[in-house]
C-alpha cells in the first residue's frame, strides 16, 4: 500500500514550479539578491490579501513577533500575555525582545487563549497580549481587544483564515512562511502586517539595520530581512492560496464525515464566527479509562500509524511551561491543565491542499485500526 504523508511539498511545487523558475532567472539576471523589487510586489500583495494596509517581510516568523513587540516598544520590565499552548517560538520571541511571558491556559473545545483567564492575567505592567491563531483559526478577537493592551497576533498558521468576515484585527500580526505552512516559503521567511504607517516603519527600521537610508542608522536594529528568491516563491503560491484553502476546507469536512462514527476520537472544532483554513487538522485521541498521564495512549496510535505507512504529528508534546528552556519563568506540572491534558492527546493527521480522498479513507482506516 502506498504511504500517505504528512504534508506533501512537491504536489504544490509542480502547480508553481515554471512560474518561479521564471522568477528566479530574472532576479539572478538582475542580482537583486536583497530587497529587491519581488519583495515589494510580494509585501503590497501580502498586506491586500491579510486585509492590512502594510506588510513588512522579514527573516522568519519568531523575528516577525520579535519585531511587532519591539516596534511597540516592549522590552525589560514589560509583560505579555500569552497561551501556554503555542510553539515555543511565541515565549521565545517574547524573551528575546527582554520581556517577562506570562502564559494562560486555553478553552477545551478549540484549544486556544482563553480570554477570560487573559484577562485575570493583564496587569498594570502588561505590555501586550498576544493570541495564537493555532491550527488554521483564529483566536476569538472581541473580547481580547477589550482588555486594553495592544494586540500582536501570532498569525503563523492562519494565512486567509478570517472571523466575522475580518482576517487582521491587532495592532500588529506576526506570521511564518516556513515551506510547510500554508503559505510556505522554501526556506525560512516572515512577515509583520499592520494599519499603522508609524509601526510598519519601525518594523522596517529594526530589520534593516536600523537604517531606512543606506548608511544613516536610526537606531540599533537587526538583519532580518525577506530574501527576494523567497519573494519570488510566495508571490507564485500567493496566487493559488484562496484555492488551496479551499481545498484543505474540503478535506477537513471530509475528515469530519470520516471520524464521525469512530469512537475514541474527538474531532477538531471551529469555533463561531471563524472561517478555518486548516494549517493543521488536529484529533483527540482519549486515553483509556484510569490511565495515568504518561501512559499515552496517543503515542501508541502514532506508531501504529507510522507502522502502516500514515504520516502523522503531535503539535506539540511538551507544553511550553514545561520546556526546560523556560524553566526560570517558574511554571511547574499542573499549572495549565487543559494544555497539559491536551499535550497527551493532541495527533495531527496528514493534510494539505493536494491530498486525495482516497489517501484520507486510508488514514482513517489505519486510524480505526490503531485504535482497536
Amino acid at each position: 500500500m502506498t504511504a500517505v504523508p504528512f504534508v506533501d511539498l512537491a504536489a504544490a511545487h509542480a502547480e508553481v514550479d515554471e512560474e518561479i523558475r521564471e522568477g528566479f532567472d530574472r532576479v539572478l539576471a538582475t542580482t537583486a539578491f536583497v530587497q529587491g523589487p519581488d519583495v515589494a510586489d510580494f509585501e503590497r500583495e501580502y498586506a491586500a490579501f491579510a486585509g492590512a494596509a502594510h506588510c513588512v517581510g522579514v527573516g522568519n516568523g519568531t523575528d516577525a513577533i520579535e519585531l511587532a513587540l519591539r516596534a511597540l516598544g516592549i522590552g525589560p520590565d514589560a509583560e505579555v500575555v500569552l497561551p501556554a499552548n503555542t510553539f515555543v517560538a511565541t515565549v521565545e520571541a517574547v524573551l528575546r525582545a527582554g520581556a517577562r511571558p506570562v502564559l494562560v491556559d486555553v478553552d477545551p473545545d478549540h484549544l486556544l487563549i482563553d480570554p477570560a483567564r487573559a484577562a485575570s492575567a493583564v496587569r498594570p505592567s502588561t505590555g501586550a497580549i498576544v493570541p495564537v491563531h493555532l491550527y488554521g483559526q483564529l483566536a476569538p478577537m472581541a473580547p481580547l481587544l477589550e482588555l486594553g493592551p495592544p494586540v500582536i497576533e501570532d498569525a503563523a498558521q492562519s494565512q486567509g483564515a478570517i472571523q466575522h468576515g475580518i482576517g487582521f484585527f491587532g495592532a500588529l500580526a506576526a506570521t511564518s512562511f516556513y515551506p510547510g505552512k500554508n503559505l510556505g516559503a522554501y526556506g525560512d521567511a516572515g512577515a509583520v502586517v499592520t494599519g499603522s504607517v508609524e509601526l510598519a516603519r519601525a518594523v522596517r527600521l529594526l530589520s534593516n539595520h536600523g537604517s531606512e537610508t543606506k548608511y544613516h542608522h536610526e537606531t540599533l536594529g537587526f538583519n532580518s530581512r525577506l530574501d527576494t528568491l523567497q519573494a519570488v516563491v510566495l508571490r507564485a503560491k500567493l496566487r493559488r492560496l484562496a484555492e488551496w484553502n479551499e481545498l484543505r476546507r474540503a478535506a477537513a469536512e471530509r475528515y469530519s464525515s470520516l471520524l464521525a462514527d469512530l469512537p475514541g476520537v474527538v474531532p477538531p472544532v471551529q469555533a463561531p464566527g471563524n472561517r478555518h483554513v486548516w494549517h493543521l487538522y488536529v484529533i483527540r485521541v482519549s486515553p483509556l479509562d484510569g490511565s495515568a498521564r504518561g501512559s499515552n495512549r496517543r503515542d501508541q496510535v502514532a506508531r501504529t500509524l507510522g507502522e502502516l505507512g500514515i504520516g502523522c504529528g503531535v503539535h506539540y508534546p511538551v507544553p511550553a511551561h514545561l520546556a526546560p528552556a523556560f524553566r526560570s519563568l517558574g511554571y511547574a506540572p499542573g499549572d495549565f491543565p487543559v494544555t497539559e491534558a491536551a499535550a497527551d492527546e493532541i495527533l495531527s493527521l496528514p493534510m494539505f491542499p493536494h491530498i486525495t480522498e482516497d489517501q484520507q479513507v486510508r488514514t482513517v482506516e489505519a486510524l480505526r485500526k490503531a485504535l482497536s
